[in-house]
């Protein structure tokens, strides 16, 4: 059975996109059969990075391993029954049309609340959480005094994981395994850093989520999109020599696989 990693927060920006692709792609080049599905299906970040990608191994003549886009198939109205939802059906339906031919499954989610994305959340064995490292975004996790250094109560995204979490326990399925992802953290220390690192720690002891470190801020996330490449893919695009910021980015990539902890995987890049 494939190994559903579902990339959630309800509030754009904070990488999900740039995340998804990179580790789809790197447990592709490891050797494993991935699939993904954009549940964004007004903006597409992802699923529009899956097809530049396609498009530029087309065009430059390239063998590189790529996660295959799936979309969500259609469901005739006529076949619901009175109160079930085409969207759950949606998703039901391309989720197990993808897991017999594959070994992880990587579910896009948009940056706001919908019902696919609800229902996705319940079907995560691996849940990850990109998060800018701001109060502005750690309060969609839980809210905090005006300090910030005090957590009153748990948030609105906090609540609907919880929610996924009693529907898997009650339909007897392994318990979601969440990791929020540090992203976009900048290299200097400073007091923000400090207490947000307070924050997401203790946060952390009280909801259940581990901790991983995502990317830093870099330019090259931006310049990769239009082409579909991943900092793995820059040899075979023809960079000899990768810059200091590169190889770092290249680390970060391996340490967050490394926290993940899925299953099988080892990072071998």
């Amino acid at each position: 059975m494939a190994h559903i990693i579902v990339v959630g927060n309800e509030k754009g920006g904070a990488g999900k996109s740039t995340v998804s692709m990179h580790l789809a792609t790197a447990l592709a080049r490891m050797g494993h059969r991935v699939s993904g599905l954009d549940l964004d299906l007004r903006q597409r970040t992802f699923g529009r990075y899956v097809d530049n990608r396609n498009a530029f191994i087309k065009q430059a003549n390239l063998d590189l391993a790529s996660p295959k886009l799936c979309e969500l198939p259609e469901i005739e109205a006529s076949s619901l029954k009175p109160g079930e939802n085409v969207y759950d059906h949606r998703l039901s339906a391309a989720v197990a049309s993808m897991e017999p031919d594959n070994d992880f499954i990587l579910i896009d989610c948009p940056g706001s609340h919908t019902r696919l994305s609800q229902v996705a959340h319940s079907l995560a064995d691996t849940l990850v959480t990109p998060l800018n490292d701001s109060f502005v975004d750690f309060d969609l996790l839980a809210h905090t005094d005006a300090m910030g250094d005090k957590i009153t109560g748990p948030s609105v995204y906090s609540e609907m994981v919880w929610t996924a979490r009693q529907l898997r326990a009650q339909a007897g399925l392994a318990p979601i395994d969440w990791v929020v992802v540090r992203n976009r953290m900048g290299a200097q220390r400073m007091v923000n850093k400090d207490k947000m690192e307070k924050a997401i720690k203790n946060l952390s002891k009280r909801i259940g989520f581990r901790v991983a470190p995502g990317f830093n801020e870099r330019v090259i996330f931006r310049e990769l999109f239009p082409r579909g490449l991943t900092l793995l893919d820059l040899k075979d695009v023809g960079v000899k020599q990768l810059n200091i910021s590169n190889v770092a980015a290249r680390q970060e990539l391996r340490d967050l696989i490394k926290a993940l902890n899925l299953p099988g995987v080892t990072p071998d890049f």
